[in-house]
């Protein structure tokens, strides 16, 4: 009686649910039930029937689609897009010398250090010491977003060996070094493939979301929707059919955003106007600080750089006997505004009270000098000047210095002459400015001559520089003929 009772609820429940099936199923399943309770007749074939009618899971009825099915839907894409591109590698971690030289773009001196890398699905972890993995998350050195990136090899930036670079999308930058090449190859080739799969998984995310979510919807027991639901949900619908048609229009309308720029751009350059244009309507203007000593020369119509010369007259004016002249700093912000008043070509006047601070004068003087493309020693005479000071006999040395500056353009032999002959008279006071000949070397070497290549030492071309510098000021009366003046 407990049987027959219960096949005949399960009878009454299967007429009353709506059976959502496939075109290809509904036949076949209708008449399949309908066979089975047709031939049933004795109770063990009632309870055996009662189990073939209970409906499996792609048989269940669909839920009525609710207002946030689009955002079930778009998550569902989500994280099976994040399960499709699991880390192609998996490398435990390991000790690599690392050196972060940009910070979003800003440079930082580069400063190499031993950190514990480890590699997750797109970030690339450093830690300061092994036993920092264990601890609280907040303890990571630094984090390399690898989601964008790009890595290359990198052997110009450094000269140890083995040595790639990582450039995140954010613009910083990181060297990677260890001394073998195969443990170097490793996590290169790791690290490349994971910003390859971390950098497809984001575009298929925003590209192809559209085309799973439609695809997901007309999967069997989940895109058949009844005409009422359809009438009920029309802005749903309308949002569907937009994210399936998108799909078809993403790169006709990215094609079209490239041509629309690259007109743009063509137009814009087309129509820019020249350099020379644009000086004669006074819109740009000639600098002074950094151009070249030539052209500077050539646009005053004179060998020695009016700036300069008014430098040294104040100085002569009334810095000569100033405490460390030329070796104190004066104010970075007042330079700079000295500066700015010279690049605009405004009218300068040094006695002004403002420019009362000998030392911004002379401090402006010598950024002059550092900002030339060129040094006022030319870079092809470098290593010359180098060959030259390093003959031991005084007045061979003389001879060969005297003859390199006699070769030098007339603008760079003629500003190096007045120079020299004001650092003479610098020199004629330095028991009050405290100034010596090797003090005077040591300020003026870096800022008149450095290599075009820094590809030597950096302090044995500065113990030259110095010693050029300070040679020329002592044998200036004869290399320049100073006493015929």
């Amino acid at each position: 009686v407990v049987g027959m009772t219960i096949i005949t609820n399960l009878q009454n429940a299967i007429k009353q649910v709506p059976l959502i099936q496939t075109p290809q199923q509904g036949a076949g399943a209708q008449g399949a039930v309908q066979m089975r309770i047709k031939s049933s007749q004795g109770s063990a074939d009632r309870l055996s029937q009662s189990k073939s009618m209970v409906l499996q899971d792609s048989d269940l009825p669909q839920k009525p689609l609710s207002r946030h099915r689009r955002n079930q839907s778009q998550h569902g894409v989500v994280l099976s897009v994040a399960t499709a591109f699991e880390p192609l590698v998996d490398l435990k971690g390991e000790h690599l010398n690392v050196a972060k030289i940009s910070d979003n773009g800003k440079k930082q001196r580069k400063n190499w250090t031993s950190m514990w890398t480890v590699l997750t699905t797109d970030e690339l972890l450093l830690y300061k010491d092994k036993q920092e993995t264990g601890v609280k998350p907040g303890s990571k050195t630094d984090v390399v977003q690898l989601c964008g990136a790009v890595i290359e090899w990198a052997a110009e930036k450094s000269s140890k060996k083995n040595v790639f670079q990582i450039t995140t999308n954010t613009g910083s930058e990181y060297l990677i070094q260890t001394d073998s090449f195969p443990t170097a190859s490793k996590w290169h080739e790791a690290i490349r493939k994971t910003v390859d799969s971390s950098g497809k998984g984001f575009a298929l995310r925003r590209s192809n979301s559209s085309d799973l979510l439609s695809r997901h919807s007309s999967l069997p027991g989940h895109g058949s929707v009844s005409p009422n639901m359809k009438q009920r949900n029309p802005v749903h619908r309308r949002s569907i059919n937009v994210f399936g048609s998108s799909k078809l229009k993403h790169s006709a309308s990215d094609s079209a955003d490239k041509n629309g720029v690259k007109n743009r751009l063509k137009k814009f350059i087309i129509r820019r106007p020249s350099m020379k244009t644009l000086q004669e309507k006074g819109l740009i203007k000639d600098r002074v600080f950094g151009c070249h000593l030539l052209t500077l020369c050539d646009r005053e119509g004179t060998t020695v750089p009016k700036f300069v010369r008014i430098c040294l007259e104040a100085v002569e004016k009334r810095g000569l006997d100033a405490d460390g002249i030329y070796r104190v700093s004066g104010n970075l912000a007042t330079i700079q505004k000295l500066r700015f008043i010279v690049d605009q070509e405004e009218e300068l006047d040094l006695d002004h009270n403002q420019w009362e601070d000998i030392h911004v004068i002379t401090g402006a003087l010598k950024m002059f000098f550092r900002e030339l493309p060129e040094p006022l020693f030319p870079f092809r005479f470098f290593q010359q000047f180098v060959e030259a000071v390093k003959i031991k006999e005084n007045k061979q040395k003389t001879q060969a210095v005297k003859k390199l500056i006699q070769q030098l353009p007339k603008p760079n032999h003629d500003t190096m002459k007045l120079l020299f002959s004001h650092l003479q008279k610098v020199l004629a006071f330095s028991r009050k400015n405290l100034m010596s000949t090797q003090g005077i070397g040591i300020v003026f070497g870096p800022t008149l001559m450095w290599p075009e290549l820094d590809a030597g030492n950096m302090a044995v071309n500065m113990v030259y520089q110095n010693q050029i510098v300070e040679f020329i000021l002592i044998e200036s009366r004869e290399i320049f003929d100073l006493d015929r003046m």
